[in-house]
This record gives C-alpha cells, sequence and structure tokens, in this order.
C-alpha cells in the first residue's frame, strides 16, 4: 500500500480522517479498534474484491463484489474516488436489548465507486470494523443520470479461506418459515445451489469462529447463503409471483443492509456482541415509556385446558378469566388469547388459521367473546392482554385494527404465517412496527425471518420465532436437546428469539408420546429453565397450564426472572455441546447453563461478579433426572466472584442460578 497522509477533522461528534493520496491507491485497508480484524479492499483487473483477515489469520480471500440492474452491470471497469475514513465512537441506550447501555466504537471507510465508463453510475461502499466483527454495506447516492433501479443480483460473494466446518440451517426455497434442523459439516460437503439460512457459523483452524449474518434490513430483500463453484455468495429474496426482481429503488438515496461478519476466537463473544444494533437505526419512537416486556402465558400450546369446572374450555370469558387469574398471582404481565378448535377470536370463514377465508375481519370477535371486557378484567388483576393475528387478516386492516385494539386496551399482537423477507414484506414488517408504535402495541412476530437489530429502531418488537421450537413437540417425536443447542450458535446471533417456554411435563426420551393438548417434552426441568435465561426473548411465554405450574420446583425462578438485561457475559461455550450464560438485570445475576445429550462436569467462575458477598440459588439436576427429568435439585449459598462452581449437567439437561445481593 502506498503512503497516505490523513488530516484530522472533528464533526459531529466523530473524529473524521480525510484521506489525501500521493497517487493512485490500488489498496484500501481498515482495520478495528484493537487491531485484529483487518479489512482490505482493491480493483482487481478493475473488479471490486475485498479479503477479511483475524489475528492474520485469512478468513475470506479475493471476494468478488458487484449487482446486476435493469441499467446493466455494475461491477467492472470502476476507478475508485478519494476514500474518507472516519472513527466512529456512540453510546446508546436499548430497551430491549442483551445491554441497556451500549458503547460502539469503531473504524469507516467510505469508498466511493464510478464506472469510467457511460452510463457513469456511482456506489459507495461503507466498511465498518468493530473489534467483534466487520460490516460493509452500498449505498446509492443522488447522482444527475441515475434516479433508480430494479435489482436483479447482488453479487456479493463470500469467499471463505481453507475449509472451514460450517454450522447452518439448508432450507428448501425463499418462501419459508425458517423451522428446521441445524446441519454441521464442512464448507466442501456443501451441497452446491442450496440455500442456507442466515446467520450460518464457520469455524476456522485456531478456534477462529465468523458468523455471517445481515444488519438493518429495511427496503430490501433479505440474504441467503448459497454454494456457487466452491465460493459462497449472497442469494436475495426474490418479489412475490417471480424469480428475476430482487430490489426496487423508485429514488435515491438508497442503500443495502449491511453484510456483517461477526469474528472472535471465543466463541462466546459472538453470541455477546451488539454488532446488529450498533449497525442499525436509531430509535424512531420518541416515547418509550409505554413498552413494558414481559412474560405471557400462551394457551394454544397446551390446548385451552381448564379445570374440571362447569364451563366449557375455548373462546368464551370463563376461560380467559382463568388464565388472567393464574398470571394474576404468578405475576406473570400478559395474557395471550389465540383461538379455539382451529377457529380465531375474530370473524373468519376460513377454519384455517395459515390462510384466513373470504370473508374474514378481525374487528369483530367471535359472539362470545368480549375483547373490551376481557381487558378490563385483565387489567383489573395487574394484567394486559395480547392476541394472535394471521398478517393477511390484519393487513387490510391495519390502520382500523390497531386504532380499536388500542381502544380495548389490547397490548400488542401475535402477527403469523409471514413466511416471507422478500423487499415487500420487509416494508410490510416495517409498517406493522410503525404503526403498532402509533398505538402503544408490541409486536411479537411468527413465521418470521430473523431479526436484523430492528428491535433497537422499533423497541416495541419484542420477539421473533424463526426456530423449530418446542410448539413441535405438539406432533413431532424428535425434537431434542441436540437440537435445542445449536439455537445459540446460529439463530440467537441474530437476536430474539420465541421458542415456546414452559413445559413441565418431561418424560425420558423411550416414554414420549404426541399429545396435542398437555404435550410431553423430553429434556430435564433445568434444561427448560435454562432456555429462558440462554434465549433472548423479551416476552418470555410460559406455555403450561396452571396446575402444570402451580407448587412444582422451578417455577419460582421463572417468576423471579426478568426479560429485559443491563449486561450479557458468556463464561464457557463449546459448539453445540454446550454454553453458560450470564445475564444481569440491576444488582441481580441470572445464570443459565444448556447442554446437549452428553452428560458432562463443568467448572464456571463467577468472575463476572461485583464486589462483595452475594447469595445464590442453584438449581440443578437430580441424579436420576434419566428416569425422572422433572426432578431437580435447589440449594442456597453465599458466594463471591472469587468462587468456582461444579455443575453436574445430565443428558439433555441444565443448570440455572439467580445471584443476588
Amino acid at each position: 500500500m502506498r503512503k497516505i497522509f490523513f488530516v484530522s477533522v472533528i464533526i459531529a461528534g466523530f473524529s473524521v480522517l480525510v484521506c489525501l493520496p500521493l497517487s493512485a491507491q490500488k489498496n484500501i485497508q481498515l482495520t478495528s479498534p484493537d487491531g485484529n480484524i483487518k479489512f482490505t479492499f482493491n480493483l482487481d483487473d478493475k473488479t471490486p474484491v475485498y479479503n477479511v483477515t483475524y489475528k492474520k489469520q485469512a478468513l475470506i480471500s479475493n471476494s468478488p463484489l458487484g449487482f446486476e440492474f435493469d441499467s446493466g452491470v455494475f461491477g467492472s471497469n470502476l476507478k475508485i474516488a478519494q476514500p474518507i475514513y472516519r472513527t466512529g465512537d456512540e453510546t446508546y441506550d436499548l430497551v430491549v436489548g442483551k445491554a441497556s447501555h451500549i458503547h460502539s466504537h469503531y473504524r469507516e471507510v467510505v469508498i466511493p465507486l464510478e464506472e469510467k465508463a457511460q452510463p457513469f453510475r456511482k456506489i459507495n461502499m461503507v466498511v465498518r470494523a468493530f473489534d467483534d466483527g466487520v460490516a460493509f454495506r452500498f449505498e446509492f447516492p443522488k447522482q444527475q443520470d441515475w434516479t433508480s433501479y430494479i435489482m436483479t443480483n447482488e453479487n456479493t460473494a463470500f469467499n471463505l479461506s481453507g475449509n472451514p466446518r460450517a454450522l447452518t440451517l439448508f432450507l428448501r426455497s425463499y418462501t419459508t418459515s425458517h423451522e428446521g434442523r441445524y446441519t454441521r459439516l464442512n464448507v466442501s460437503e456443501i451441497t452446491e445451489g442450496k440455500l442456507m439460512d442466515m446467520p450460518t457459523l464457520f469455524e476456522f483452524p485456531n478456534h477462529v469462529f465468523m458468523a455471517i449474518t445481515e444488519a438493518n434490513v429495511v427496503d430490501y430483500a433479505g440474504m441467503y447463503l448459497c454454494r456457487e463453484n466452491g465460493v459462497l455468495r449472497g442469494k436475495l429474496s426474490p418479489w412475490p409471483g417471480q424469480e428475476q426482481v430482487k430490489v426496487k429503488a423508485a429514488s435515491f438515496p438508497h442503500r443495502s443492509p449491511w453484510r456483517v461478519m461477526m469474528i472472535s476466537d471465543r466463541v462466546g463473544a459472538l453470541i455477546e456482541s451488539n454488532i446488529l444494533t450498533n449497525l442499525s437505526d436509531p430509535c424512531k419512537i420518541e416515547d418509550t415509556s409505554w413498552i413494558k416486556p414481559g412474560k405471557t402465558t400462551f394457551t394454544w400450546w397446551n390446548g385451552n385446558m381448564v379445570p374440571d369446572t362447569v364451563f366449557s374450555p375455548g373462546n368464551n370469558f370463563l376461560t380467559n378469566k382463568y388464565y388472567i387469574d393464574f398470571a394474576s398471582s404468578s405475576g406473570l404481565n400478559f395474557h395471550s388469547i389465540y383461538g379455539y378448535a382451529e377457529q380465531p377470536w375474530y370473524t373468519d370463514d376460513g377454519f384455517d388459521f395459515s390462510r384466513p377465508g373470504n370473508n374474514v375481519d378481525i374487528t369483530k370477535p367471535i359472539k362470545p367473546l368480549n375483547m373490551k371486557s376481557i381487558c378490563d378484567y385483565a387489567k383489573s388483576k395487574g394484567v394486559r392482554i395480547h392476541v394472535w393475528v394471521n398478517w393477511m387478516a390484519l393487513y387490510p386492516q391495519i390502520d382500523k385494527a390497531f386504532a380499536l385494539f388500542e381502544e380495548w386496551g389490547i397490548a400488542g399482537m401475535m402477527v403469523d404465517f409471514m413466511d416471507r423477507d422478500d423487499q415487500e414484506m420487509i416494508l410490510i414488517q416495517e409498517e406493522i412496527l410503525a404503526k403498532a408504535a402509533k398505538h402503544h402495541l408490541f409486536i411479537q412476530f411468527h413465521g418470521s425471518c430473523k431479526p436484523s437489530g430492528l428491535h433497537r429502531t422499533y423497541p416495541n418488537e419484542f420477539t421473533r420465532e424463526g426456530t423449530l421450537n418446542y410448539e413441535c413437540y405438539k406432533w413431532a417425536t424428535d425434537i431434542s436437546a441436540d437440537h435445542d443447542i445449536s439455537i445459540p450458535f446460529t439463530r440467537l446471533l441474530a437476536g430474539a428469539t420465541d421458542y415456546h417456554l414452559g413445559g413441565f411435563r418431561a418424560v425420558p426420551q423411550s416414554k414420549f408420546k404426541v399429545q396435542y393438548t398437555h404435550p410431553l417434552v423430553t429434556s430435564t426441568r433445568c434444561h427448560m429453565l435454562a432456555m429462558y435465561v440462554v434465549l433472548e426473548s423479551y416476552l418470555a411465554m410460559v406455555c403450561d397450564t396452571p396446575p402444570s405450574y402451580e407448587g412444582q420446583p422451578g417455577f419460582e425462578f421463572i417468576q423471579r426472572l426478568p426479560t429485559v438485561w443491563d449486561e450479557t457475559q458468556v463464561p464457557d461455550a463449546v459448539v453445540n455441546e454446550y454454553v453458560c450464560i450470564a445475564r444481569r438485570n440491576g444488582n441481580d445475576w441470572f445464570f443459565g447453563s444448556l447442554n446437549n445429550n452428553q452428560a458432562r462436569k463443568l467448572n464456571i467462575p463467577l468472575i463476572f461478579l461485583g464486589e462483595g458477598e452475594y447469595l445464590m440459588d442453584i438449581y440443578t439436576d437430580a441424579p436420576d433426572t434419566d428416569d425422572s427429568p422433572n426432578h431437580l435439585v435447589k440449594q442456597t449459598r453465599k458466594v463471591t466472584k472469587k468462587d468456582v462452581i461444579e455443575l453436574s449437567l445430565a443428558s439433555g439437561g441444565g443448570a440455572v442460578m439467580h445471584i443476588r445481593k
């Protein structure tokens, strides 16, 4: 690289470095603040390529970049205008997230690319390097002869160095609920042409980890990975009804999402990372005081079960009163209303939850339900109501419905069966979040794509599904802890996931059978408790029936557990084997250790604690959990940050701690 002089200027709180080259620059380099990550960009025969190294170890080598537009291919015969460097140092607060107060420190370079021949189109590549990853995006500035586009391909590639081991979710098509089992294999073994979901985790030699995903997906299509001719290439979800058009921009400026590579030689650092919110737009909701995350019932999972009383279970006031009373007495914040016997709570002649009928109206509850009365009763008990809706029933009535929901006193909703992340659906999701916020409604997306840090911009997004989760215990026989343990190293890296937690009727795998009501689960009680800590979610489900919890060991841990956090640390983790996560709320720490199906012992130092003495409640698998997986052992003892806790994790087991001053 030729010598370059830098002039430092202070603009709007940022240290800006303006690059003044002595001669034509061939290579552009950007390093992370700690110097471990290096991003290199150059024009290889006038075609843009980039490289990424970590501690001098190559991770991505000579990966091409470019686009295909209605106005022609962009990616050859280019020149670089003067790059602009700056150092960013930002602090911001999150209403919902892994931490409440974030410090974002990075280095950035803007690389202006311009065609050397007509039509002389210009695209800026923006690169940011953090200590825990590097990201880039493309910006389309206003220009005289190019004012809009139709994009048929974004030719971003990730040419991985060597043959790292991947942990990924293969998908059949772009139309998907993102629910499946993860596969671990070498990159060379990946079938060419097969779609891979993001985040995907890659393990390189020397225990270096890199996860590829995206941040701030706004007015653009979601991206997938696909191996072609030995190279991983980004694939955009097409607009519905055809395969060619991926993204439309009616005017400039416009921009792509960030292409994110989370990088560390400690896999727990990827779980701790806030890089996705660092790269997302600031909060667009002026008043966030009404946003109150919490825990909720979810009666659909258990079959809307009620005791043997004088009233029948179903879409009626008394069933909902029963669960509202349970929520109130147990300290749960919300009760959910879904439907019963394949009939939604609102008028719909389709009798199919996945697709509304010809005559559907979500502003008209079915006759047995008076939603205002239910909301009023819940409010009197200190509980809020949220409802399920199919997005196809909601969207045509969105303004009318949201105004009415606010009038009733509804707190939020699960928006379901989205199953797409093309540009149109991405725009719809943002519209739902923005309009819901105006009516003080939270959103829980189901059948949805991965998050991308949008909970910073719209903190009324509490959680998303996008995982094969415990709802499948109602109809499948092969759910296990080995699937659970894949989630922290893949889907969880993108953000909150709704996993349908709280199954308190565990049986050994040999005794498991499918039950659509009163579902069984196969992992231990402590495994279930640990999921509440390990899996980030701001609307924690408590899915089982009230008698399943009342007086049961471990339920008091769920009752005490918050759903918002001031700090997150990962003391220990091994990919697809176990993970230990500690989250702080105020002065209290909640620790969860999640295990796969191999029993093991761990020694966990409590170095994440502050100074002084703490009181610790610890819940561990009982010695007889192979036969009685609901059994656990609870102990209380005093500890300090100097202590090391020995954990014996059963097959499919776990452990949790509540540590307080």
